[in-house]
Protein backbone atom coordinates (compact mmCIF):
# COMPACT_ATOMS: atom_id res chain seq x y z
CA UNK A 1 0.00 0.00 0.00
CA UNK A 2 1.19 3.72 -0.75
CA UNK A 3 0.25 6.87 -0.89
CA UNK A 4 -1.47 5.90 -4.55
CA UNK A 5 -3.38 3.36 -3.55
CA UNK A 6 -4.37 4.15 0.00
CA UNK A 7 -7.22 5.77 -1.30
CA UNK A 8 -9.01 3.32 -3.33
CA UNK A 9 -8.49 1.22 -0.04
CA UNK A 10 -10.31 3.40 2.32
CA UNK A 11 -13.12 3.56 -0.54
CA UNK A 12 -13.42 -0.10 -0.34
CA UNK A 13 -13.35 -0.71 3.17
CA UNK A 14 -16.73 2.49 2.87
CA UNK A 15 -14.35 5.14 4.66
CA UNK A 16 -16.07 8.35 2.70
CA UNK A 17 -13.70 10.08 0.21
CA UNK A 18 -14.43 13.92 1.67
CA UNK A 19 -12.87 12.69 5.26
CA UNK A 20 -9.56 11.80 3.29
CA UNK A 21 -7.01 14.05 1.68
CA UNK A 22 -3.78 12.50 0.17
CA UNK A 23 -1.22 14.75 -0.77
CA UNK A 24 -2.99 18.30 0.81
CA UNK A 25 -3.59 19.51 3.88
CA UNK A 26 -7.59 20.02 4.06
CA UNK A 27 -9.89 20.59 7.04
CA UNK A 28 -12.24 18.17 8.53
CA UNK A 29 -10.30 15.37 7.41
CA UNK A 30 -7.66 13.02 7.59
CA UNK A 31 -4.27 14.05 5.62
CA UNK A 32 -1.81 11.92 4.41
CA UNK A 33 1.73 14.39 3.43
CA UNK A 34 5.10 13.86 2.43
CA UNK A 35 7.24 15.66 5.29
CA UNK A 36 9.60 17.78 3.32
CA UNK A 37 11.32 19.11 6.46
CA UNK A 38 13.70 16.33 7.83
CA UNK A 39 13.20 14.97 11.20
CA UNK A 40 16.19 15.06 14.08
CA UNK A 41 17.66 11.82 12.45
CA UNK A 42 17.77 13.66 9.20
CA UNK A 43 15.55 11.81 7.09
CA UNK A 44 12.39 13.15 5.30
CA UNK A 45 9.23 11.26 6.51
CA UNK A 46 5.65 10.98 6.28
CA UNK A 47 2.78 12.56 8.23
CA UNK A 48 -0.75 11.25 9.49
CA UNK A 49 -3.18 13.51 11.10
CA UNK A 50 -6.32 14.93 11.40
CA UNK A 51 -7.27 18.53 10.15
CA UNK A 52 -9.69 20.69 11.83
CA UNK A 53 -10.14 24.59 12.23
CA UNK A 54 -6.64 25.35 10.62
CA UNK A 55 -5.00 22.73 13.79
CA UNK A 56 -3.49 19.38 13.41
CA UNK A 57 -4.93 16.60 15.96
CA UNK A 58 -3.55 12.74 16.59
CA UNK A 59 -0.36 13.77 14.71
CA UNK A 60 1.58 10.92 13.84
CA UNK A 61 5.25 11.10 11.88
CA UNK A 62 6.81 8.18 9.90
CA UNK A 63 10.18 7.40 8.18
CA UNK A 64 8.47 5.09 5.91
CA UNK A 65 5.00 5.59 3.34
CA UNK A 66 3.98 2.01 3.71
CA UNK A 67 3.75 2.45 7.50
CA UNK A 68 1.96 5.47 7.08
CA UNK A 69 -0.25 4.74 4.59
CA UNK A 70 -1.71 1.39 6.63
CA UNK A 71 -1.47 3.40 9.57
CA UNK A 72 -4.09 5.74 8.36
CA UNK A 73 -5.79 2.70 6.98
CA UNK A 74 -5.82 0.90 10.07
CA UNK A 75 -7.32 3.40 12.14
CA UNK A 76 -9.69 4.56 9.62
CA UNK A 77 -11.18 0.80 9.04
CA UNK A 78 -11.13 -0.04 12.75
CA UNK A 79 -13.61 3.42 13.10
CA UNK A 80 -15.77 1.98 10.37
CA UNK A 81 -15.77 -1.32 12.36
CA UNK A 82 -17.04 0.39 15.36
CA UNK A 83 -19.54 1.83 13.81
CA UNK A 84 -20.84 -1.09 12.21
CA UNK A 85 -19.93 -0.02 8.86
CA UNK A 86 -17.41 -2.48 8.11
CA UNK A 87 -18.68 -5.98 8.33
CA UNK A 88 -16.28 -9.26 7.32
CA UNK A 89 -16.86 -11.23 3.90
CA UNK A 90 -16.90 -14.12 2.52
CA UNK A 91 -14.28 -14.96 -0.13
CA UNK A 92 -16.51 -14.80 -3.14
CA UNK A 93 -17.30 -11.26 -1.96
CA UNK A 94 -13.98 -9.81 -1.60
CA UNK A 95 -12.95 -8.21 -4.55
CA UNK A 96 -9.75 -8.82 -6.33
CA UNK A 97 -6.56 -7.43 -6.29
CA UNK A 98 -5.98 -4.78 -9.12
CA UNK A 99 -2.29 -4.64 -10.60
CA UNK A 100 -0.64 -2.47 -8.05
CA UNK A 101 -2.02 -4.11 -4.97
CA UNK A 102 -4.97 -1.18 -5.47
CA UNK A 103 -8.60 -3.03 -4.72
CA UNK A 104 -10.51 -3.69 -8.18
CA UNK A 105 -12.98 -1.21 -9.07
Amino acid sequence: MNAESVTNWLTSAGVPPEVVSIGAEADDAWCLLRDEQPGPDGQLGWEVFWREQGNRYDWARFDNEQVACFYLFGRLAWTQLVRGHLTPTTPAERPEPAAGGAPAQ
